[in-house]
C-alpha cells in the first residue's frame, strides 16, 4: 500500500547562492562522501531529503545526517537511513521507499513514494527494517550519485531558501 507521496524541486541558482552566503551549511547538510558532488547533484539530494520528509508526512525528530542519498552501480538512487530518520520512518509503518532524481537547466527535483502496511497495520508490530534500497532512476538528466543529510521541513535550508524568496 503507499503510505505517503513527496516531490521537492529546488532552484539550482537560489541554492549556489544560499551555499555561498552560508558555507557551514554543506557541512551541515551534506555527508563527506557528498560535499565533493557537482551543484546540481547536491541541489537534488536536498530535494530528496525534503521530498522524504513530506512522504513520511512528519519531520519531528528527523535530523539532515540520519538520510543520505545513495546509488548503486548502475547509478539508481535510494536513501540509506539512520538513526532516528530510520526509526520515523518504521513508526510510520513504511518498509519501502522509491526515489527518483533529476535534473534539468535551473532544477532539480526529486520524487519519493513511501509503501508499506501503513500506521493502522503496524499497531502490535514490532519495529521493521525499511528497504530503501528499492529506488527508481528516472533516466535522461537524472542524477543518481551520493548524498547525506538529516531532516527538518522547517527552517534551515529549507528556511533560507524561502526567506531569500520572501516567503515559504
Amino acid at each position: 500500500m503507499i503510505v505517503g507521496v513527496g516531490v521537492d524541486i529546488v532552484d539550482v541558482p537560489r541554492f549556489r547562492r544560499v551555499l555561498q552566503r552560508t558555507p557551514a551549511l554543506i557541512v551541515r547538510l551534506f555527508a563527506p562522501s557528498e560535499r565533493e558532488l557537482s551543484l546540481r547533484s547536491l541541489a537534488a539530494r536536498f530535494a530528496a531529503k525534503e521530498a522524504l520528509v513530506k512522504a513520511v508526512g512528519d519531520s519531528t525528530g528527523f535530523r539532515w545526517h540520519d538520510v543520505e542519498v545513495v546509488s548503486n552501480e548502475h547509478g539508481r538512487p535510494s536513501f540509506l537511513l539512520a538513526g532516528a530518520a530510520s526509526e520515523k520512518v518504521a513508526l510510520h509503518g513504511i518498509s519501502i521507499l522509491h526515489l527518483s532524481l533529476s535534473h534539468d537547466g535551473d532544477s532539480a527535483c526529486a520524487f519519493v513514494v513511501a509503501e508499506g502496511p501503513g500506521e493502522v497495520a503496524r499497531h502490535g508490530a514490532g519495529s521493521g527494517a525499511v528497504d530503501a534500497g528499492a529506488g527508481t532512476d528516472a533516466g535522461a538528466g537524472t542524477d543518481a550519485g551520493a548524498g547525506t543529510g538529516a531532516v527538518a521541513a522547517t527552517g534551515g535550508v529549507a528556511g533560507v531558501i524561502a526567506d531569500e524568496r520572501g516567503g515559504a
